[in-house]
This record gives structure tokens, C-alpha cells and sequence, in this order.
């Protein structure tokens, strides 16, 4: 499963870390958002408006973005 986000780069991301995360729960099967570990993340901008498209992993640690790769 990928989490949509908010964020048009993943520059723009990680310019966030320390933040709450900026998402669109996309999924028809049940919550994609974890507040710990690791998700997998994409900006899609025909769901977004916005930037590129681009995928990447975020850790989270109570719902904080704690790194982005």
C-alpha cells in the first residue's frame, strides 16, 4: 500500500520533518497511516494537484515525521 501525501517534492518533505503528517488516506481496504514505523509515501498530482510525481519511505514516531528517504 502507498499513503498519497501533501508535499509536491520529496525536498519539500523532508523540509517537514519534525511535523505531522500531510496525507490522503486513498485506500478502500482499511487505514494506511501508521503514527509509528514506516510508511511507503507517493505524491500523485493528478490526486494532489500539485508538483511531480514521487515515491519514498517516511518514519514516523508519534505521528512526527522522524526521517524521509
Amino acid at each position: 500500500m502507498t499513503l498519497v501525501v501533501n508535499y509536491p517534492s520529496r525536498k519539500s518533505c523532508k523540509e517537514n520533518i519534525g511535523k505531522k503528517l500531510s496525507f490522503i488516506e486513498t485506500s478502500m481496504f482499511g487505514a494506511e497511516y501508521k503514527s509509528n514505523g514506516e510508511i511507503t509515501v507517493a505524491n500523485r498530482p493528478h490526486i494532489t494537484g500539485q508538483g511531480r510525481e514521487w515515491f519514498g519511505r517516511i518514519t514516523m514516531e508519534n505521528d512526527l515525521i522522524i526521517k524521509v528517504t
